[in-house]
């Protein structure tokens, strides 16, 4: 890890400076290391808030390379806001945190991304909803973004797991503490089918007043937030305002008109987000953006298992019928039956008259 980075850590670290801080000063500054070598007075006049002065100050007596030999030690990876690595649609964002700590692996593929947010208090059709929604989005190659919080969240993750897929969960607090305390063995699949990511520092608790700010980690990270179940308080809908400012797509599901709990998304839906039923509203959306319909193309012959890639290939090279298939994969017709059905929901092919099948996204 070279010098720049790890005093970039190290003012990231500092309680209370957060991505506008952190930013003024290094405009100032020119470098983190130059803030941790800088004049106290002329410090003091750049950060103008005696609290924020003060943390600076007594992390001034801590040393740098001892935080990130501890990072190392923790395997947890630190991505600063101009590395190669750093998500891409997070970096769009006005206010984007400057450093992102990163436990499991972010990789390209993320950038086809879903966000699915809503009420810890979830009913069960909520919770039933959300990993619905999550595996199926999973299934078509979407990675999963939400905040490992109780019900919708954790739903939400659960299916992209169940399915196979990829998950990023975004804290109110440290990477390094799980929260809420029954989610620890959620957290760890997290990391093993995708990543923890927070911009809060190792062993920074999670405080109400850090919710809001985690909230447009999660729609950044994201094409689009879905909005499962809602009360008219609601932090989702704090996520959903974000997105919209952010240029992110909201999908809103509909719910009881006597629950509490639909209330915030049956609003959302009155005031201009697309109503979403199904996965398959979510995709329609997409069905006409060249762009990403081509990266949902790609991640979902990906995630095909070695007998659907090959019945899909075959379909590519040209329009087939079912006895064609049988000689082409030497299966009994139900399995390949079987297998054009997973196709088919996947929307890599459509059937045609005559009982025929040819590849979609042409």
């Amino acid at each position: 890890m070279d010098k720049n980075k790890i005093y970039s850590i190290w003012l990231s670290s500092v309680n209370n400076v957060g991505a506008k801080t952190y930013k003024k000063l290094i405009d100032y500054f020119e470098s983190a290391e130059n803030v941790y070598k800088s004049d106290n007075e002329e410090l003091k006049n750049v950060v103008n808030n005696i609290r924020v002065y003060k943390n600076i100050l007594d992390a001034k007596k801590v040393n740098p390379y001892a935080y990130a030999e501890r990072l190392n030690k923790e395997k947890i990876k630190v991505l600063l806001i101009d590395d190669d690595e750093y998500p891409k649609l997070l970096k769009e964002i006005y206010d984007a945190p400057q450093v992102l700590y990163v436990k499991g692996d972010i990789k390209e593929s993320d950038e086809l991304s879903m966000a699915i947010v809503g009420s810890r208090n979830a009913t069960s059709y909520g919770k039933s909803v959300s990993e619905k929604f999550s595996y199926e989005l999973s299934k078509h190659g979407f990675t999963i973004v939400s905040g490992m919080a109780r019900g919708i969240d954790s739903l939400a993750h659960k299916g992209a797991i169940k399915a196979g897929g990829r998950t990023i969960a975004v804290l109110g607090c440290g990477v390094n503490i799980v929260y809420p305390e029954e989610n620890k063995r959620l957290m760890e699949d997290i990391i093993s089918n995708g990543a923890v990511v927070s911009e809060y520092p190792l062993d920074y608790l999670p405080l109400a007043g850090n919710f809001p700010a985690r909230n447009r980690i999660i729609s950044g990270l994201s094409l689009g937030v879905v909005v499962v179940e809602a009360g008219v308080k609601s932090g989702s809908l704090i996520t959903a305002k974000f997105a919209l400012e952010q240029g992110r797509d909201v999908f809103a599901v509909p719910g009881f008109i006597t629950s509490a709990y639909s209330k915030g998304t049956n609003e959302l839906i009155k005031q201009g987000a697309k109503l979403v039923t199904s996965s398959s509203d979510i995709l329609e959306e997409y069905n006409f953006r060249e762009d990403i319909k081509a990266r949902i193309n790609d991640q979902l012959i990906n995630t095909l298992s070695s007998e659907e890639k090959k019945l899909y290939m075959a379909i590519v090279d040209c329009p087939r019928d079912i006895e064609e298939l049988v000689e082409i994969m030497k299966f009994p017709v139900s399995k390949v039956n079987y297998l054009l059905s997973s196709l088919l929901f996947k929307g890599l092919i459509v059937r045609l008259p005559g009982n025929k099948y040819e590849k979609s996204f042409d």
